[in-house]
């Protein structure tokens, strides 16, 4: 939308000989304007008029300036320039730490006053013109349904994307298992420089020291490696404060120097790549145990994003529950269950200690049951409880099963992860692999 030919300002003069005098020096100056002799006139005018610049005096009967602007919504509003012939330096002072654009004093220079005028419309003209292109982008990018909710958490996680997904800068992403970071990597991704590249996901628990160079590097006359076939696009490195010591090691060395040395070959492949890295831990205490190089930490978190919790976006739950239901009753092809008060009772009443993940495995097991026309929420909730609720598939079966029996053995052993491993006949390599992919959450099961 093309801006209109003529700028638009609001003045807000409760002095008629200054307001006129204020309007024939803007309108000289091709500004379109619309003069008020009182602030509490200006919100029902806001909306209808759409200036692009406020002049409001400071000193009025009624609303002051100071209050005036208070009442302005710094998101949504326009830039506000006050004038005032009783002005100060801590009037002055007052008016920037309230967000006002600039403060003139009476008498005024008309150069400057158009000047100040001028700049702050072309801060206005900017900003509405980049939040334009965040609103095509997040339409274009389907941003708004990947990473899908209205509450301001989510809200302000989707900003956190768009502003930084260009940047290419390391991030890393930390929260609760089943927040969404992968989708959040992915997002990252497909927004930044490297869209048209590859997205290279990799479970850091399940890397092992044995055969790294190999896989990851290439050999020659053999496999590309991992690695290699990443240039151009971007790493993700899941739950980094996992990864064994000797493979962090390799790893730093290719982030830092940004090539790798396939087995047999005499001289290092550059790469060109993003790194974008998650945990579910807290990466400090990882370093001050010794299970994450300090140096390591230093090169994925550049910056940090916490994606929030299901029970901090609680606002989000029926509006996922509806989209994960549908999602579901298409690939089993049946019709989306409709929620019922108790349906809904029992998602609210929830605490989502798996958080969004936890919720779309509940609507796939409610869509599974409505097949057989039954079950509920509270039902799907209950995950010790295959009764009625027992999968279709045998994938399903054993999935649900070993989902069951580590969480009891986890809960047993309070966490010990070698004596789990033990008890139930696993490497803990194998173990880590399994909680990572069934989506279980340690902590919630102690």
């Amino acid at each position: 939308m093309t801006p209109p030919a003529h700028p638009r300002i609001m003045i807000v003069e409760d002095d008629k000989a200054m307001r006129l005098s204020l309007i024939d020096l803007l309108e000289a100056a091709a500004w379109q304007v619309e003069a008020l002799p009182r602030a509490a006139r200006v919100a029902e005018r806001l909306a209808e008029f759409q200036p692009d610049v406020i002049l409001s005096d400071v000193r009025m009967p009624g609303l002051s300036g100071l209050d005036l602007l208070a009442s302005l919504d710094p998101e949504l509003s326009p830039p506000l320039v006050l004038i005032s012939a009783h002005g100060d330096i801590a009037m002055a002072v007052e008016a920037m730490q309230g967000g006002a654009y600039s403060f003139v004093e009476k008498p005024y220079e008309p150069r400057r006053l158009l000047n100040i005028l001028q700049h702050a419309l072309d801060q206005h003209r900017m900003k509405r013109t980049t939040q334009r292109l965040k609103e095509r982008l997040v339409k274009l990018s389907g941003l708004d349904r990947v990473l899908l909710g209205q509450t301001p958490e989510t809200l302000a996680l989707r900003e956190e994307v768009l502003d930084l997904a260009q940047s290419g800068a390391a991030v890393l992403l930390q929260g609760e298992t089943g927040t969404g970071k992968e989708l959040v990597a992915r997002a990252l991704h497909d927004l930044g420089p490297n869209a048209e590249g590859p997205f290279l996901a990799l479970n850091c628990a399940a890397l092992s020291p044995e055969g790294f160079e190999a896989e990851m590097f290439g050999v020659h006359d053999g496999a590309k490696g991992r690695l290699p076939g990443v240039d151009g696009g971007t790493i993700f490195l899941d739950e980094v404060c996992s990864c064994p010591p000797a493979v962090q090691a390799k790893l730093l060395r290719v982030i830092e120097d940004k090539e790798v040395l396939p087995l047999g070959v005499a001289r290092p492949v550059p790469l060109s790549f993003r790194v974008i890295s998650a945990t579910n831990e807290d990466p400090d205490e990882a370093v001050a145990n010794g299970r994450l190089r300090q140096d390591l930490l230093y090169r994925l978190n550049t910056t940090v994003i916490k994606p929030p919790t299901l029970r901090q976006r609680r606002d989000d739950v029926m509006l996922l529950a509806a989209r994960f239901l549908d999602e579901f009753a298409r690939v089993y092809e049946t019709r989306a269950p409709d929620l019922t008060p108790e349906d809904t009772a029992a998602l609210l009443a929830h605490d989502w200690p798996g958080n969004v993940r936890e919720l779309r495995n509940v609507c796939e097991r409610r869509v599974l049951a409505a097949r057989r026309g039954a079950g509920s929420m509270a039902r799907a909730l209950r995950t010790d409880a295959l009764g009625d609720d027992v999968p279709d598939t045998l994938r399903e079966a054993v999935a649900a099963f070993e989902r069951e029996l580590i969480g009891k053995a986890i809960t047993a052993h309070q966490g010990r992860m070698e004596a789990v491993a033990e008890a139930l006949g696993i490497g803990r390599r194998t173990l880590n692999e399994k909680i990572v992919k069934l989506g279980l959450d340690k902590e919630a099961l102690l």
